[in-house]
């Protein structure tokens, strides 16, 4: 293992939040590719899980736990220093990294917000009861973020795409697994 990470298990609620793309300066800090256009994830967590680039260069195996102890925005980017990351060459040896969270770690999102994860997988329902499939990934069109539905039936997959805006959403139940929209199946 790398200095500055200690191995670990990657936690059963581990959600994948960036990529370290480079080292940043000469003091150990490292640039961070989020994958979210808010990354408080990112600033709220202070034990990143790594996981080695898929490509290229492996500079270590296996899961490595990084204790943070400054993440900040720079740009489009995140910077951070992690403990025991005190050089450019160790920064540097952490590139291409894939960078986990524990879904725990996350803040606690306000009323009628919701983090993409935890709508992946839930099933959407018009007001007439039908079911029009279940969440499979969500899309930012600029001004909105869209559902992406699909459902198989016969063998068959369909896709639709739903507005996540108030006028198409009637209800988003996390604990029971389920979006109550205004929409028809033919639309």
């Amino acid at each position: 293992m790398l200095p500055g990470l200690e191995a670990a298990e990657l936690p059963a609620d581990a959600i994948e939040v960036g990529r370290i793309l480079d080292a940043w300066g000469i003091k150990g800090w490292f640039k961070v590719f989020p994958y979210s256009a808010d990354p408080e994830a990112l600033f709220s967590s202070k034990r990143w899980f790594l996981l080695p680039t898929e490509k290229g260069a492996k500079t270590f195996d296996g899961v490595g736990l990084l204790t943070i102890k400054e993440a900040k925005t720079h740009s489009d980017t995140v910077v951070a220093c992690a403990q025991d990351i005190n050089d450019r060459s160790a920064a540097d040896a952490l590139r291409g990294a894939r960078i986990f969270i524990s879904r725990s770690s996350f803040p606690t999102a306000q009323k009628d917000e919701y983090y993409w994860v935890d709508l992946i997988g839930l099933e959407v329902i018009n007001r007439e009861g039908v079911s029009l499939g279940q969440v499979r990934d969500l899309l930012t069109t600029g001004p909105q973020t869209v559902l992406v539905i699909e459902k198989t039936l016969d063998a068959q997959t369909t896709q639709i795409m739903i507005p996540f805006v108030a006028v198409y959403i009637d209800d988003v139940s996390l604990s029971e697994r389920r979006i109550l929209v205004d929409w028809q199946a033919d639309y």
